[in-house]
């Protein structure tokens, strides 16, 4: 076995022996070394966001200062959910290595399946705009700001 798919395992398996969350394991490399490793940590943090990808960009992001990681790799033991898919786009991560698949997910019991029809439907969830001339506002703040940091 790929000894970072090993230790994605090995989150895994802590996680799930620990009560964190469900079977899943994370993570990244940078240059062929490990930044971060991570497992689902769902239940334990009481955060939904909280997978085990996600956990490890954080991670990786705190240990290495920076928000782009388009120079990692993670090797996850799920293929991602399209939220921590889009966590992985916005942290620029090209290539992602992943054992299970979504329907083997969906086996055991996670209805992520959902998720992935929802991404085609527009609006899935209800959706209703308010206060957009106030918060408007702070997009012309963010526009002039000579100092931002772009991402």
């Amino acid at each position: 076995m790929n000894k970072f798919m090993a230790l994605a395992v090995n989150e895994a398996c802590s996680g799930v022996s620990k009560n964190h969350g469900g079977p899943f394991g994370a993570v990244i490399t940078c240059k062929g070394k490990v930044v971060a490793k991570s497992h689902n940590i769902v239940v334990s943090s009481h955060d939904p966001t909280a997978h085990a990808e996600i956990a490890a960009i954080r991670l990786a992001s705190k240990k290495l200062k920076r928000f782009n990681l388009s120079d990692c790799v993670i090797y996850s033991t799920c293929e991602p959910c399209p939220m921590c898919m889009s966590a992985l786009m916005w942290a620029r991560i090209k290539k992602v290595y992943y054992g299970c698949t979504k329907e083997d997910a969906e086996n055991i019991g996670f209805d992520d399946k959902k998720f992935y029809n929802a991404i085609h439907v527009v609006k899935k969830i209800p959706s209703i705009m308010m206060h957009r001339k106030e918060c408007l506002e702070i997009f012309k703040l963010w526009k002039k700001k000579n100092d931002k940091v772009v991402y």
